[in-house]
């Protein structure tokens, strides 16, 4: 089964997201900011991160730079869970090793077209 990191600060996303990927039969952990999300992957990498931008004590840019520098950082799939909608902002997701974008809020059918669109599922 695969694995994904659901990392925001809202318990709220959190909780729905994770609902979201169990019936899309994916196994999830949870993670309130970057520096917990980094800790989670240096134990075991998931498959899949889903990474809000704004969280504090390490937001989501700056914790998908040190992922990617890490042994097996460039592994995950990265998608970006944000209401962030600037270009810029999402070119800066990219430059930093991110594999898709979505904006807040989505469903269940937005979720697995992202995810088959990244070969996921």
């Amino acid at each position: 089964m695969k694995t994904c990191l659901i990392v925001d600060d809202s318990k709220l996303v959190r909780s729905i997201t994770s609902k979201i990927l169990v019936d899309l039969e994916l196994q999830t952990q949870e993670a309130e900011n970057g520096q917990l999300a980094l800790e989670q992957c240096r134990e075991s990498m998931p498959d899949l991160i889903l990474m809000d931008w704004h969280m504090p004590v390490m937001n989501g840019l700056e914790c998908l730079q040190q992922l990617r520098s890490m042994p097996g950082g460039d592994g995950p799939i990265v998608v970006f869970c944000t209401s962030e909608n600037e270009i810029d902002k999402i070119s800066q997701a990219v430059n930093a090793g991110a594999n898709e974008f979505i904006m807040k809020p989505f469903d269940s059918e937005i979720m697995r077209s992202k995810l088959e669109s990244v070969g996921l599922l």
